[in-house]
């Protein structure tokens, strides 16, 4: 309640940039004492053995995630994975440093409950995130982050590849698994990867490197999934399908931003002011919602989907599910809806479980066309 009555409107008075790290640079602090992190687990956490599953050959303690883009230099994790969150992605962390995009390049579409943002993948470069990351300990064993990896502006898209590698092997002790990004719209040239012969390519090479060093360092192999656009064009959603196959890749994220601008409510010459950039939130709701339930729909369960877009409240992850989406993850509606959001997530989709007599998450993915679950 404080949430939605003073503290975001006073964080949305800030420019949406400033705000995020303002707001994170006092959680960070807030949290620094050791037992605060286990009081806001108590708080937030969900403790019901229905919504853990196994996955990815990780155990997920609940479907809900933190999807890329919203700690973009792996600087939050331990505080971010206190707030209930079954696993927290990073990134996107690209091969070199770089600044991303000129300011401003966030901005809130209150009327829409969206987001437009260009960042441009600002981050500090693998080097810095693998430091960073490995003096930095998960609060809890059961903590599980993902790395999200894309490509450096500068580097040509022909080299692509040799710069997805190189971040790859240098953050590979720390990820849980791994999120390759060939889909966000504010890096020149980036959405050309999704195209069959490109893609081909970055995969295979990172499978076979993902095979090396697993055995150089005596493990197993780490996951490996490939986030998409809602945008893509029905041809090049089967490319996709087939590419998933073909490769043998562990899993799919659907959905990343969206570059549409249809059906908004803010004024269309505030829309026109902002410019470029993708759009997240209520706006995508659907359209990722039905993204993965073609995708589950081709696939037939036999790789693993995590549904992203759109998702505001319990019941568009309670329906990201039923489309087929294994895990869940969320990003602006955390924004909007602030700390106890993954906690009612949570707690609504364990309703929704009992309600419909399920024991865990997994007999609910794909119901979508069973009745009686909708």
């Amino acid at each position: 309640m404080l949430w939605q009555t003073i503290a975001r409107p006073v964080l949305f008075c800030l420019p949406a940039e400033r705000a995020h790290y303002f707001s994170m640079g006092a959680f960070k602090t807030l949290m620094a004492p050791g037992f605060m992190a286990s009081l806001f687990r108590q708080r937030y956490e969900v403790k019901d053995p229905a919504l853990a599953s196994n996955l990815l050959g990780l155990r997920f303690q609940n479907p809900i995630g933190l999807a890329a883009g919203f700690d973009k230099d792996a600087r939050w994790f331990p505080q971010l994975a206190s707030l209930g969150f079954g696993h927290v992605e990073v990134g996107t962390i690209t091969g070199k440093s770089q600044p991303g995009n000129p300011q401003p390049r966030l901005f809130r579409l209150p009327q829409d409950k969206a987001i437009i943002n260009r960042m441009g993948f600002n981050n500090g470069g693998c080097d810095a995130a693998a430091k960073r990351l490995a003096s930095t300990r998960k609060a809890r064993p059961a903590d599980i982050l993902g790395i999200n990896i894309g490509k450096t502006k500068v580097v040509p898209v022909e080299q692509a590849t040799e710069d997805y590698l190189f971040s790859f092997e240098r953050l590979y002790s720390y990820a849980d698994y791994f999120t390759v990004n060939v889909s966000s719209p504010n890096t020149p040239g980036l959405r050309t990867l999704q195209n069959r012969e490109p893609l081909v390519e970055l995969l295979c090479s990172i499978q076979k490197l993902n095979t090396t060093l697993a055995a150089d360092h005596e493990i197993q192999r780490k996951p490996v999934l490939l986030k998409i656009a809602p945008d893509v064009s029905d041809p090049q959603l089967e490319d996709i399908i087939s590419i998933l196959k073909e490769v043998k890749l562990d899993g799919v994220i659907a959905t990343n931003t969206t570059i549409s601008r249809e059906g908004l409510k803010t004024e269309g010459s505030e829309v026109e002011q902002i410019g470029n950039g993708g759009l997240s939130g209520l706006p995508l709701t659907e359209r990722s919602r039905a993204v993965v339930s073609r995708l589950f729909s081709e696939l037939k369960g036999e790789i693993p989907i995590i549904g992203v877009g759109g998702v505001m409240n319990g019941e568009d992850a309670w329906q990201m599910i039923l489309a087929g989406a294994s895990l869940v993850q969320v990003y602006t509606g955390f924004i909007y809806g602030g700390p106890a959001f993954v906690r009612d997530i949570n707690r609504c989709i364990s309703r929704n479980l009992k309600k419909h007599g399920l024991n865990s998450v997994s007999e609910a993915i794909g119901g979508i066309d069973r009745k009686s679950l909708a």
